[in-house]
């Protein structure tokens, strides 16, 4: 899919109301919340992501990341939740999307591919039929204790620009991209989107001045 120069923000790991108006005054076109991980920043419960979900205006998108691998539970999940968007970061295993589409109508699928190696651009090229977008991301699923995001490393961009001209559908760009390098990446791999975590977060918290000055190096 052809590229673009602006590509829409998505801030990830919110874990308040408070956080998510922040990152919604600074520009965020949408906004990442992490359900049950084996691991990684930001996790929340599905009854935290339920509430501040509910306070977000339109048009602003609401992502909820699941590391269920079996469509029942992760529609089961998203009845909880109740955002427009469902994350899938690790393979989905039992079930299948389509089953997820017919439970869920409207509702928007994106599958998180960790890029490894060049297997990574079999496996989003495989799945692209069945989603609405393509996030591409840092981690690693095939660890003991799978990383399945948030991460804050940067993979190979050569890997994702490839997925991004071989595949039809949108893709998010992830993994290490702050306010030093996010122009270094647009240009690179001309993403629909970028997603943030550790790149605007101190300790874990959303922190105004590196939220500040991504956005002013974004606009640069």
């Amino acid at each position: 899919m052809k590229g673009i120069l602006n590509p829409r923000i998505k801030i990830c790991c919110i874990s308040s109301k408070k956080e998510a108006l922040n990152a919604i005054a600074f520009g965020a076109s949408a906004l990442g919340f992490v359900g049950n991980m084996p691991s990684g920043p930001g996790i929340i419960s599905d009854h935290s992501i339920h509430e501040i979900v509910q306070i977000i205006p339109p048009p602003i998108s609401t992502f909820l990341l699941t590391a269920e691998t079996d469509s029942y539970r992760i529609i089961a999940q998203h009845q909880r939740v109740k955002t427009q968007v469902i994350q899938l970061v690790d393979k989905l295993k039992y079930g299948s999307y389509q089953h997820i589409r017919k439970e869920l109508p409207g509702i928007k699928l994106v599958q998180v591919i960790h890029v490894i190696d060049e297997r990574s651009i079999e496996d989003a090229i495989d799945v692209s039929g069945n989603v609405d977008t393509i996030l591409l991301d840092s981690g690693n699923p095939n660890l003991e204790i799978k990383e399945l995001g948030g991460t804050g490393r940067i993979h190979n961009w050569d890997l994702s620009k490839q997925i991004r001209k071989q595949i039809d559908i949108p893709i998010f760009l992830a993994g290490g991209i702050n306010k030093d390098n996010v122009r270094e990446a647009i240009e690179k791999v001309k993403p629909f989107g970028i997603d943030l975590c550790s790149g605007v977060r101190t300790h874990q918290k959303l922190d105004l001045n590196k939220l500040a000055a991504f956005f002013k190096a974004l606009n640069a």
